[in-house]
């Protein structure tokens, strides 16, 4: 596939929102001491980049005017629920902003759910297509969950120990530890199991040639067209090996190796460098998670044998 920065962007910058919420509400639930204006900072911070998620998903759409139409079929679309689930936590988040400690703990629970099924909605938009077989499995959601964890949580780890919030920055240490490895592993199996897939199409059954033996000479058309610019990235597998290692060493490698350097005190540096490391490497890592998917009709207009 080839994949729009926008939409690359959203699922990124709204993940790690996301996380960094999920991080703030489960604070608060358990009883760690978080002070009000740190507080008040990082929800404010979070609602940012949602707001930023929500606009640069509307720089893909042909009429974005016509967005909010988009909504209309929630009952069997999964974008369609995304984009009524997104408004309803960026207004959930927001009235806990503004309540700060009178907030109650029923409405944390509530951004604790409706940021969980932010993430299965996005994830499920890709995840149900079954003839992109990269997409369609349980990792898929795993991996936005996760990976929306990790980055959550290095992001409010980075806040905090700037923040001098130490009895949060202790109570995460572990937690952000944990995520990023578990997230490490889902996108370990989810990489290894892409690299196995064999297509259940042809060249045969695309083009309805039966030969035993053939070979494609064309990419199906004259000119270029929007099945040939739209799926298919275009780079060469030089360039997508070097993509899939930065991201596993900016988003997973590196990070973990530095939260483990956490563990041992409460100092900044680990946490900044973590951040700055993984901000990349989440970007690498969206990139290649659309550019690796193979969609059925590139082997007719794309792939020249």
């Amino acid at each position: 596939m080839n994949p729009a920065w926008s939409v690359i962007v959203f699922t990124t910058v709204a993940g790690a929102a996301q996380g960094l919420v999920v991080v703030l509400a489960l604070a608060r639930l358990f009883g760690v001491e978080v002070s009000a204006g740190f507080e008040s900072r990082a929800l404010g911070l979070s609602l940012v980049m949602l707001i930023i998620g929500l606009g640069s998903s509307f720089l893909h759409l042909g009429r974005p005017e016509r967005a909010w139409r988009a909504m209309m079929m929630w009952r069997t679309s999964w974008l369609s629920r995304e984009v009524i689930v997104l408004p309803a936590f960026i207004a959930a988040v927001a009235v806990w902003w503004w309540l700060g400690a009178r907030t109650p703990a029923a409405w944390l629970v509530l951004c604790l759910v409706l940021s969980l099924a932010l993430w299965w909605c996005t994830a499920m938009i890709y995840a149900c297509l079954r003839f992109i077989a990269e997409w369609a499995h349980p990792l898929t959601n795993a991996g936005f969950l996760l990976i929306g964890l990790s980055s959550g949580a290095i992001l409010a780890g980075a806040l905090a120990a700037l923040g001098g919030e130490a009895a949060l920055l202790r109570a995460l240490a572990p937690w952000a530890l944990v995520a990023t490895v578990a997230a490490w592993a889902v996108r370990f199996m989810a990489l290894r199991r892409n690299a196995t897939l064999v297509p259940k199409s042809t060249l045969q059954s695309a083009t309805g040639i039966r030969s035993a033996k053939l070979k494609q000479t064309s990419m199906g058309m004259s000119a270029g067209a929007f099945n040939t610019r739209e799926f298919f990235h275009g780079r060469t597998a030089a360039v997508l090996k070097q993509v899939k290692l930065a991201c596993i060493v900016l988003t997973f490698a590196l990070p973990t190796v530095l939260l483990l350097w956490a563990q041992t005190g409460p100092g900044a540096a680990p946490w900044l460098l973590a951040l700055l490391l993984q901000a990349p490497g989440l970007l690498a890592e969206r990139w290649f998670f659309f550019a690796q998917a193979r969609h059925p009709q590139n082997l007719y207009y794309q792939v020249v044998s």
